[in-house]
């Protein structure tokens, strides 16, 4: 059975082990006053700029403005102007308290990708005690298939043209194509999806360890990264969790250090996947 740890959530009440430590309270009466307080501004604004407009001082978006005129919805008819700031203000407090949750650290890059594109819709739930608690609830419940999910996703874009990626389960070696570029400086580390399955698969493994989850500022793409540009004539990196080679042509060979943290991995395919593997006794 695995068993997940991860680092203490920020955001936790007494309904469910996801949301505590900041009160969905204060977050609801602050944002609530603070779209109450944004509508009278945009009404006294308006009121302003038919005053200035009608002695010939222009409207506000012409004198409101800083050199050049921007769009700004504190400007605009105020049922428009409140339908956008709204969204806008409950979107950035989804994306905070998700942040503060831990359950963003669960989650493979598809899955992040997927939360952050729900956001950019125009239907996003309203920020309210209700909403906060039963999605979130809803979250913890399923955060195991979730991070499940992700080293599925892991294993699932692993190619097979290799023969060190075993199509029925992890293996301690894993090669991966078009990591590095190599050119007259030397190596650089390439930006795409290679790069996040390599950070999806070392915080899986940190998860699996029961180990704080490295901020992506500090993730292994990250130090990797930093190790070829200091070094761009090296082939070879190396931390607690993996041995990475990487060669002219792009590839990358990852060797996984933990042998005992593969096998989690392994569990997990195999619960997936039962014909492809024998579980471990």
């Amino acid at each position: 059975m695995v068993v997940l740890t991860h680092t203490a959530p920020d955001v936790l009440t007494d309904h469910t082990d996801v949301i505590c430590s900041t009160s969905i309270e204060r977050i609801v009466t602050g944002r609530n006053a603070a779209l109450s307080l944004t509508e009278i501004l945009i009404h006294q604004l308006n009121d302003i700029s038919a005053l200035t407009t009608s002695i010939g001082g222009g409207k506000a978006n012409e004198w409101g403005m800083k050199q050049h005129r921007y769009e700004c919805w504190l400007m605009e008819k105020p049922e428009m102007a409140m339908k956008a700031i709204t969204r806008n203000i409950d979107r950035s407090i989804w994306k905070d308290l998700m942040q503060r949750s831990g359950m963003l650290s669960l989650m493979d890059a598809q899955a992040r990708d997927e939360w952050n594109n729900s956001l950019e819709k125009d239907d996003i739930p309203a920020i309210s005690e209700a909403n906060i608690l039963s999605t979130f609830e809803q979250l913890h419940h399923s955060k195991g298939e979730v991070f499940e999910r992700g080293v599925i996703n892991v294993f699932k874009g692993l190619s097979w043209n290799f023969k060190t990626n075993c199509p029925c389960k992890f293996g301690a070696k894993i090669i991966v194509a078009g990591l590095v570029k190599y050119d007259r400086w030397g190596f650089g580390l390439n930006w795409g999806w290679q790069r996040d399955r390599l950070a999806d698969l070392e915080r899986m493994l940190m998860i699996l360890d029961g180990q704080p989850i490295p901020d992506n500022r500090a993730d292994v793409t990250r130090r990797l990264g930093d190790h070829i540009h200091e070094n761009r004539h090296s082939n070879r990196y190396e931390d607690e969790m993996f041995t990475i080679k990487y060669f002219q042509k792009g590839t990358a060979h990852i060797t996984l250090k933990r042998p005992e943290l593969i096998d989690k991995m392994n569990d997990i395919v195999v619960k997936h996947f039962p014909s492809m593997l024998p579980s471990r006794s």
